[in-house]
């Protein structure tokens, strides 16, 4: 394998333009995959994320559009990038647009969440390479807006995640469209039993390329797990970020709503956040994730959703406030940190009920990860703080409950009181009162502080 670009076989104009963005060497990734998609083969790659797989499939692409000229003197579309979200479509389509900025070539960026009318007079000015979502390109087929009869390359990025998404019947449709004659390039950070069956039945002999082993993770990233009680992974993160002067933190949650609440608790305790999920209006997203690079917002929070795509240089952290569900998708996560050769660190916040999905992670890296219990926050022991208040709270009642003749004496005098002044009947309770309104109080001030963790 070659160490330069010009080696791979790449055109000048196109060795120019790497070179202007400031890369001197093919990635392991790339330098597998550049040469045998320029022979034409179909390609099944898979890859850490951050390792550049972008420019694996997107040099060759615009190399092999460039050999010939546009059908029938017009830009048609001849190559299509599907991709799981709107980040990851923004991402290629700027690579594109950043390594084809020699050539004539054109492309566009078709995703939803935003109007449809500029996407479409992009289309009718003409497009060599389009990059889109599966559903919002299925919106353009039923308009009849866009034309894939001539498309001669299918690039499926990131394939595990449109299957987990639930793409797979939207990506039928697509590949029902296309010429049957064409080169088919699967690019995935994970090669489950899924991916490789969906390549059975699209692929033609492909060239495999695999630059880690199977649901791999980075070995630049340092893992640690800190055991923490659940209502605490707040104080403890806010604790990280600031005694750390943590400056760039992506923090992962398993709902939507809880990236909101947790932005919100950490602006609330002084450090800038932001959150960014599929709800969040593609405007708000972008504000958010310019902001996170600018260094404007200290932290962002994620899902993993929203967080494919995300292309940030250099993030040095990562923070599992919640595990995900799947094994998998920690790979996906701490591979935002510890890219293209840089060291980065990631965090996870493991409670009790976490333990499952620790011991499922761990399965799939099959290893044990390293624990750290942080001092002041170790697990079954409250804040001490909290327990002096509830203390000093306490002792005065009780002592007055003895002064006053017990805690029965000073119960009974204080529900007749309530009595009078609600307008009860000697002898009974208020409504609402008694021990079973106490009782319901209590249930429902602990759903509100479970609900406020």
């Amino acid at each position: 394998m070659s160490n330069t670009f010009a080696g791979l076989g790449l055109f000048p104009e196109l060795v120019r333009a790497v070179t202007e963005k400031g890369y001197t060497a093919p990635t392991p990734v790339q330098a597998q995959a550049i040469p045998v998609i320029l022979a034409g083969r179909d390609v099944l790659a898979g890859a850490q994320t951050g390792t550049g797989k972008t420019a694996g499939f997107t040099l060759p692409m615009l190399q092999r559009l460039s050999r010939h000229s546009h059908h029938g003197g017009r830009h048609a579309v001849r190559a299509l990038v599907l991709t799981p979200t709107r980040e990851l479509a923004a991402q290629v389509e700027e690579s594109v647009r950043t390594y084809g900025k020699h050539s004539t070539l054109r492309s566009t960026l078709i995703y939803g969440g935003v109007g449809i009318n500029p996407q479409i007079e992009a289309l009718r000015r003409g497009v060599d390479v389009l990059v889109a979502t599966p559903g919002r390109l299925l919106d353009h087929v039923e308009q009849r807006t866009v034309s894939l009869g001539h498309v001669e390359i299918l690039v499926l990025d990131e394939a595990d995640r449109m299957l987990d998404m639930g793409f797979i019947h939207a990506i039928r449709k697509i590949l029902a469209l296309l010429p049957k004659a064409r080169q088919n390039l699967l690019f995935s950070a994970t090669f489950s039993d899924e991916i490789r069956a969906m390549a059975g039945s699209l692929l033609r002999d492909p060239a495999m390329v695999q630059v880690a082993r199977r649901n791999a993770e980075s070995e630049l990233v340092v893992q640690r797990v800190h055991p923490v009680d659940q209502s605490r992974k707040r104080a403890l993160l806010g604790h990280l970020v600031s005694t750390g002067n943590w400056s760039q933190v992506l923090v992962f949650t398993r709902t939507k709503h809880g990236a909101n609440r947790l932005a919100k608790q950490l602006v609330c305790d002084g450090i800038e956040a932001g959150a960014i999920h599929g709800n969040k209006s593609q405007s708000a997203r972008t504000r958010a994730l310019a902001g996170f690079k600018a260094g404007a917002l200290r932290v962002l929070v994620a899902t993993d959703i929203a967080a494919r795509g995300l292309d940030i240089q250099q993030l040095p952290h990562v923070v599992n406030f919640d595990l995900p569900h799947v094994p998998e998708d920690y790979v996906h996560r701490i591979g935002r940190t510890g890219r293209a050769g840089s060291s980065g660190e990631a965090i996870s916040l493991v409670a009790h009920e976490d333990r499952p999905l620790l011991a499922g992670i761990e399965r799939l890296l099959k290893r044990r990860i390293e624990q750290h219990i942080v001092a002041g926050f170790e697990p079954g022991v409250a804040p001490l703080a909290t327990q002096t208040q509830e203390e000093v709270a306490r002792v005065p009642r009780q002592g007055q409950q003895r002064r006053r003749g017990g805690p029965a004496s000073g119960g009974a005098q204080s529900e007749q009181r309530t009595g009078k002044r609600q307008g009860a009947a000697p002898g009974k309770r208020p409504p609402g009162g008694g021990r079973r309104g106490n009782g319901a109080a209590r249930r429902a001030g602990d759903t509100g502080r479970a609900g406020a963790s």
